[in-house]
């Protein structure tokens, strides 16, 4: 997910069109800002991840859904 907005532990962080508000704890607030791509399990933010990173996981997930429901 992308952050969108961050006011620490707190963030709004979205994904396809989705807006969900996430806890940042796990991760450094120095080391986070607006704009950057995040895993997010179960609320909580836990890792950080390239831009190129978040590209091609999302393509690969679709890639999944779409053989899935193929």
């Amino acid at each position: 997910m992308k952050l969108i907005e961050i006011n620490y532990p707190i963030g709004i962080a979205e994904a396809e069109g989705v807006r969900r508000e996430i806890n940042l704890q796990l991760l450094p607030q120095e080391e986070i800002k607006v704009g950057d791509y995040v895993i997010v399990h179960v609320g909580f933010a836990i890792q950080k991840m390239s831009p190129e990173e978040a590209e091609e996981t999302w393509r690969l997930l679709k890639q999944v859904m779409e053989q899935r429901y193929a």
